[in-house]
C-alpha cells in the first residue's frame, strides 16, 4: 500500500484548511486537530506572531453546530474564540460573544472579531509547549513514517 494514500476531506477539514491559509498570511502558525486536554480537540489552533492564541471552530452545517456542546470548554484554552463556517451557514445561530470567519477550501475572512480574553502565564506556557511538542512530532512523522511503527 503506497505512503501517499490520503482520503478526501470531510466539509470542516476544507473550511480548516482555508482558516489556516488566512491565519498564516497573518504570521500564525497552525494546527489542526490540536488536543489541548484529554477529552478536547479543537478545528484549528493558531499561535500569533506575539504569542497570542487563538481557537477556530469550523461548522459545516446547522447539525454540525447544534450537535457541539463542548465549545465553551475551549475558551479556557485561547484568547480569542471563532467560529469558522461557509457562506450559506445561517450565522444568526453563533453566540454573540464569538468571532465570526467565513471561510472556504482557500481562504478565509475574518468578519466578526472574538473579544480578547487573555490566558493566564502558566497556562499560557503549557499551550505554548504543547503546540510546539505536537508541530515538531508531527513534523517528525511527516518526515519518518516509520516512526509511528516503531512507538
Amino acid at each position: 500500500m503506497p505512503d501517499d494514500l490520503t482520503l478526501p476531506l470531510q466539509p470542516g477539514q476544507l473550511l480548516a484548511r482555508g482558516v489556516a491559509r488566512h491565519l498564516t498570511s497573518h504570521g500564525f502558525a497552525c494546527l489542526e486537530e490540536f488536543v489541548p486536554e484529554r477529552g478536547k480537540r479543537v478545528d484549528v489552533m493558531g499561535l500569533g506572531p506575539k504569542g497570542e492564541l487563538w481557537v477556530v471552530e469550523c461548522k459545516s452545517s446547522r447539525a454540525d453546530f447544534m450537535s457541539d456542546s463542548k465549545w465553551e470548554g475551549y475558551l479556557d484554552w485561547c484568547d480569542r474564540y471563532f467560529w469558522a463556517v461557509d457562506e450559506n451557514f445561517p450565522t444568526d445561530l453563533l453566540p454573540d460573544g464569538t468571532g465570526l470567519i467565513i471561510a472556504d477550501a482557500y481562504d478565509a475572512e475574518i468578519i466578526r472579531m472574538s473579544p480578547e480574553d487573555k490566558l493566564a502565564g502558566a497556562r499560557r506556557k503549557v499551550i505554548v509547549q504543547k503546540f510546539g511538542r505536537v508541530a515538531a512530532l508531527r513534523l517528525n512523522l511527516m518526515r519518518d513514517p516509520d516512526l509511528r511503527r516503531s512507538s
